[in-house]
């Protein structure tokens, strides 16, 4: 029987879908079909983390790695909303 894959995932999806729906309404030219272009860039900003089990990376990071990786992510999400609305308005403008 092989092996079960499916379990694996990138630590930073689920925290950049949260933040990307929080921060959203900061955002209100961009519609929520732009929100999973969002969670891309700001994931392709990302250095990857994959893991099996969402506690794997979180039981072997300090406070201080903890929240250093929350302002990456912030980070991230910010840079992507405001990169995905400048292509957003430059279509527009077509």
């Amino acid at each position: 029987m092989p092996a079960d894959f499916s379990p694996i995932h990138n630590y930073h999806e689920q925290q950049v879908v949260s933040l990307v729906s929080d921060l959203a309404g900061h955002y209100p030219l961009l519609s929520e079909d732009h929100h999973p272009d969002v969670a891309c860039v700001a994931l392709n900003r990302l250095p990857p983390r994959y893991i099996r089990h969402q506690v794997d990376l979180a039981f072997h990071m300090t406070e201080r790695e903890r929240q250093d990786s929350e302002q990456l992510i912030r980070d991230a999400v910010v840079y992507a909303f405001e990169f995905v609305q400048a292509r957003y308005a430059m279509r527009a403008r077509r």
